[in-house]
């Protein structure tokens, strides 16, 4: 009879749940795979079993970020209209790095110094923010934007997003601002900086 199998799925998204909280809670230097097993009520043997070392865990959360970030962006509908969509892409973008601010810091903040992703990793993260640049590529196409490179509309785009989403999860914007309302009326305003 086969002996069942321990180290499973489940067990692994559980350890890079805690392993996120960890960072979040306790910065890099307290993510430790023996602290990691214990908060996650495992041993170290199926840390390294599932993951290998500490790299590897750091790379898995960079990766699950990824996936999850690339998963939301690509399930916003296009409207067929190129601006409102790279509006409802900087939207999707906030939703994401709020449903999930612990992947967010590994994935854009270098919360774990000295980090660097696998290639693999690397391209998972530049394939996530391909539907903004594609939009934007249509809509060059179709004159609603200027014609210049689309990478570059779509970096400004994202820096606007990324700016207002790092303030929002560090606690740094001021008190009375409504956020989401600001963080619309912002992107809105730089999509609406590029139109033709």
């Amino acid at each position: 009879m086969a002996r069942p199998r321990t180290h499973d799925e489940a067990l692994r998204q559980r350890l890079l749940v805690c392993a996120g909280e960890l960072l979040a809670e306790e910065g890099a230097k307290a993510l430790s795979l023996r602290k990691l097993a214990a908060d996650a009520g495992t041993s170290t043997t199926a840390v390294y079993s599932l993951f290998g070392g500490k790299p590897d865990l750091v790379n898995a959360l960079y990766t699950e970020g990824f996936r999850r970030f690339g998963a939301r962006i690509r399930a916003v509908p296009g409207t067929g209209d190129a601006v409102e969509d790279v509006v409802q892409l900087g939207l999707a973008y906030r939703q994401s790095a709020l449903a999930d601010p612990n992947l967010y810091a590994v994935m854009f903040t270098k919360a774990v110094p000295g980090f660097e992703p696998s290639a693999e990793a690397n391209e998972l993260g530049r394939a996530a923010l391909s539907p903004l640049v594609d939009t934007v590529r249509d809509g060059i196409s179709r004159g609603q934007f200027r014609k210049v490179a689309p990478e570059t509309i779509a970096v400004s785009c994202w820096g606007v997003a990324h700016g207002m989403v790092s303030l929002e999860l560090n606690g740094n914007l001021p008190l009375k601002v409504e956020v989401g309302a600001a963080y619309e009326q912002a992107l809105r305003a730089q999509v609406r900086g590029w139109q033709a």
